[in-house]
């Protein structure tokens, strides 16, 4: 799954440190199907060689405004005709400042002014004390008003040994960024509040009852509400897996943890979506100490009470959020999916088969509604998460308030 496939970027580098990040980010933008043309400033030729980047782009890479290799000297029409993007990483202080003021003195800035309706994303790299100044401000505002999209910057530490705000994103957060600008903003300005994964109870401190939940689908469709403009808090079980670049999570280990985990940010929240393979009971008479094995060989009388049901609890809130409910059968999907989202009380449920789902990197999911059913193609774990998405923003903007 090639996530930029016949994406042509324009890169334009400017003088940082942060340039090393870039020979990476190239390379990575690549793995995923982008053409890169790399453009730039002569600042920028002392922190990385426009060689290096020739060499990883695999294309040309123009520093001169009179390039004798563009016949008709006009490089910053060329470039940005066709392109699908243009992204200023690292943008430095004073360059960031020439965008705003619509300098055009280099062939950086000029193709940046000249481009049209090329949308132009930029991704400051600067110390903390230069990105924090009024003027600075003053200037990433008039762009976001002039319509470009600002990346970060992050917290951290900067190579003039000093800690804060300033710091250019990383290659995998630049990338992470750069696909999510394609994906449709159908949750632009909306909170999504999602659990994932398994839950953990207790039976002892080294035994405990889980489920073989990856965790993966829910990962998948909190990237993908967050690409589509969300703000993602994910509430989750415990997993092996990486956070999604820009989503607020939120660990927990039983059901009664993610219960109130999820309680106390649902009325805050738009949409539920609730994916985690939650504990249906745990363990009344979990020990504080290691169960030894019984002599007689008997096992130990566990004795299991029921745990809350997060979805239902939501659902049942006074002006809730939209909610949406998960079901892993293992048979009748159609029948029990059905009648669980008559039973939870949820608009949209989604059912898929739990042998073929669990641990796996692809599904195949079936939309359970009142309007009926809709099978989905078995599909990549994130493009079925974009498709969910796209519906559980047109059904959820349909509900009446």
């Amino acid at each position: 799954m090639l996530e930029l496939a016949n994406k042509r970027i324009v890169l334009g580098l400017t003088g940082g440190v942060a340039c090393y990040k870039l020979a990476e980010f190239v390379r990575r933008a690549q793995d995923q199907g982008a053409v890169i043309d790399v453009v730039m400033t002569e600042a920028a030729t002392h922190f990385i060689t426009p060689v290096t980047m020739q060499a990883l782009s695999g294309r040309p890479v123009f520093v001169d405004a009179w390039d004798p290799r563009v016949p008709n000297n006009m490089a910053h029409i060329n470039l940005t005709r066709g392109a699908d993007a243009i992204l200023v990483a690292p943008a430095s202080t004073d360059f960031i400042a020439k965008l705003a003021h619509g300098h055009a003195n280099d062939l950086l800035s000029t193709l940046c002014v000249a481009k049209g309706t090329c949308p132009l994303l930029v991704a400051p790299a600067m110390n903390r004390e230069m990105w924090l100044h009024p003027a600075t401000q003053r200037n990433v505002t008039q762009l976001q008003a002039d319509g470009a999209l600002i990346l970060g910057p992050a917290e951290g530490n900067q190579a003039c040994g000093e800690v804060g705000s300033g710091r250019m994103l990383e290659a995998h957060e630049l990338l992470a960024e750069l696909i999510a600008f394609f994906q449709p903003k159908t949750l632009s300005g909306r909170r999504v509040l999602i659990t994932a994964g398994p839950t953990s109870e207790k039976i002892d401190p080294v035994r405990v009852l889980t489920n073989r939940s990856s965790g993966k689908m829910g990962y998948a469709i909190a990237q993908a509400a967050r690409e589509a403009g969300a703000q993602v808090v994910l509430v989750s079980g415990p997993t092996a897996l990486d956070t999604p670049y820009g989503v607020n999570r939120v660990d927990v280990e039983s059901a009664a943890q993610m219960h109130a985990a999820v309680m106390s940010e649902a009325r805050h929240s738009d949409i539920f979506i609730a994916v985690a393979a939650v504990a249906d009971w745990h363990v009344a008479n979990a020990s504080d100490s290691k169960l030894k094995k019984n002599p007689d060989g008997k096992a130990p009388d566990l004795q299991f009470s029921v745990n809350p049901d997060i979805l239902a609890d939501v659902a049942g809130m006074a002006d809730g959020p939209y909610c949406v409910g998960f079901a892993a059968e293992t048979e009748n999907l159609h029948q029990n999916a059905e009648a669980k989202r008559q039973r939870k009380g949820v608009p949209l449920l989604v059912g898929n088969l739990a042998q073929q789902a669990m641990n796996a990197d692809t599904t195949e999911l079936v939309l359970f509604s009142q309007q009926g059913s809709q099978k989905l193609p078995v599909l990549p774990k994130l493009d079925a998460a974009r498709r969910l998405v796209q519906e559980v923003a047109r059904q959820s903007s349909a509900r009446p308030r």
